[in-house]
């Protein structure tokens, strides 16, 4: 299929770092009729700087280099959950065996399927402590107002006044914890494991680096 309309985009910060690690990243926008699609590039030595190096799992079972996988992950976190994205190697010892491209395929995507059951694990424990904490600032919450009540029945005056406002201010910081979680922390964790996920399935090509003369 023919490219529409293709360029080429790099983060010069992040682009100088992976280049201090050995690698060298760009990202490829390509539109097919109509329809966005990434391709993220990267130029390697050999495929061994993909992975950490100290993980002895098998070769597709490795865990990803730090820096590779946060550059992958900060550029896909840019795109459309829905825009399609695949990872492009150059590697300039291109290996020999026939079947590489498809074991560190596997690997990536075993990596990053790994990644988005833990975030799922971590966005369960999190609506878990949203549901205690909400449960237990509603009750204190109502403790308060109904002391708020009682006090008010007693009498009034400057201590009586000071005693509901600290009964109402702390009823509203019972509940600044349930609000944080539902309100801010949540999304952002559900956004990164959509990202991972995508990442899981993402195409992975292989190619032969071009060498200067």
């Amino acid at each position: 299929m023919s490219d529409d309309s293709q360029i080429q985009i790099a983060k010069p910060a992040e682009a100088a770092e992976m280049a201090s690690t050995g690698f060298l990243s760009w990202m490829t926008l390509s539109k097919h009729k109509g329809q966005t699609h990434h391709r993220i590039e990267i130029s390697l030595r050999d495929l061994n700087q993909l992975f950490n190096s100290m993980d002895p799992s098998p070769f597709h079972e490795r865990d990803l280099d730090h820096d590779a996988e946060e550059f992958m992950e900060s550029w896909v976190s840019e795109y459309h959950r829905d825009e399609p994205v695949s990872l492009v190697i150059h590697v300039q010892k291109f290996p020999e065996d026939p079947g590489a491209a498809k074991v560190v395929e596997q690997g990536i995507h075993h990596y990053f399927d790994y990644r988005a059951r833990l975030n799922y694990l971590e966005f369960k424990r999190l609506m878990k402590q949203g549901r205690l904490s909400l449960i237990i600032g509603l009750v204190f919450l109502g403790v308060c107002l109904a002391t708020v009540r009682f006090v008010t029945q007693l009498g009034h005056g400057t201590a009586f006044a000071l005693m509901e406002q600290s009964l109402l201010i702390a009823g509203t910081v019972a509940m600044w914890r349930p609000m944080e979680i539902y309100l801010y922390e949540w999304w952002p964790l559900r956004r990164r494991g959509q990202i991972l996920k995508k990442m899981s399935k993402m195409r992975v090509e292989i190619r032969r680096a071009k060498v200067p003369n």
